[in-house]
């Protein structure tokens, strides 16, 4: 895997939208953030632009991606929030010179299709809180992605949960939202987990689906050679009138219990307040037991 250069003092961030609409408003932290790192923000036109519930038109998204991705003046990418929309406009986005000279792309939830399109040119990404999370994310989250972004990689550790599946694992660190693993599935972006550690985390969904989507991830051969699985935020879970009978922890454990890798449950990572900076693409260690969860890169 490349890794890109990390930034520093001096360097210019752009912030886009690759999906929902976002105003200045509500990057105005973000933006005082980066100032206070000593970075150079750099907005783009799809900040403060509409199509409906989109940051502009597919288009004007795609345009204003492709800008900063070919711009050398720009270190990082910082996609300003999720939603919906990214999945839209990566068939028609020119990588080639991005390629040529990587440069970090930054975010979470629907961002999930860059990590994984971009995986497969074996480029590392980071999967971070985003601009519209800055005002309410902790303040671990938060120095965690200026730790990441300026090289400093630490790992984490985090307390045992009593449903964790124990065991060591080691490979590369891949995933990001379930919703949108899924819906990648069958694409060029789809991702070949052989030996590496998955990340999932989904926000707002039905527990029938939660079950529906990660049988399709099990048929489709994402579980059958993982080195381990990381389980985020799975958050403002919903069940129907008649329930599901399963909250979305034992979904996961019934779907991978005929596999041999560990579980961590209760990472902090997705649509929670303590979503913590990853590098997706790097080679780690995850090592699971009854004291608790040691995270690390290697």
């Amino acid at each position: 895997m490349f890794t890109p250069d990390f930034v520093k003092k001096g360097d210019k961030i752009a912030i886009v939208s690759t999906a929902r609409k976002i105003d200045f408003k509500e990057v105005k932290e973000a933006i005082d953030l980066l100032e206070t790192w000593g970075l150079q923000p750099v907005l783009g036109s799809t900040i403060g632009s509409q199509d409906h519930q989109f940051a502009g038109s597919d288009q004007l998204r795609r345009a204003d991606f492709q800008k900063m991705l070919d711009d050398n003046d720009i270190k990082a990418i910082w996609c300003a929030r999720g939603g919906y929309g990214t999945v839209r406009i990566i068939d028609d986005i020119d990588f080639s010179g991005f390629r040529q000279k990587p440069k970090w792309i930054i975010g979470y939830s629907d961002i999930t299709v860059l990590h994984s399109h971009i995986h497969n040119f074996e480029i590392n990404t980071i999967h971070a809180p985003m601009p519209v999370d800055v005002h309410k994310g902790t303040k671990a989250s938060i120095d965690s992605l200026k730790e990441v972004i300026f090289g400093n990689r630490e790992g984490y550790t985090i307390s045992s949960s009593k449903k964790n599946v124990l065991g060591q694992a080691q490979g590369q660190l891949i995933g990001g939202n379930l919703s949108m693993l899924y819906s990648l599935c069958g694409s060029k972006s789809a991702l070949d987990t052989k030996g590496k550690i998955l990340c999932i985390e989904d926000l707002d969904e039905y527990l029938y689906h939660i079950d529906r989507m990660l049988q399709n991830l099990r048929r489709n051969g994402y579980f059958d050679h993982l080195s381990g699985l990381i389980v985020g935020g799975m958050t403002k879970m919903h069940d129907n009138n008649v329930p599901f009978g399963k909250k979305a922890k034992k979904i996961i454990l019934d779907i991978v219990k005929d596999y041999d890798f560990p579980v961590a449950f209760n990472f902090p990572m997705g649509h929670i307040e303590d979503n913590r900076a990853f590098i997706f693409g790097a080679e780690v260690s995850l090592k699971v037991d009854e004291e608790g969860v040691v995270f690390k890169y290697l």
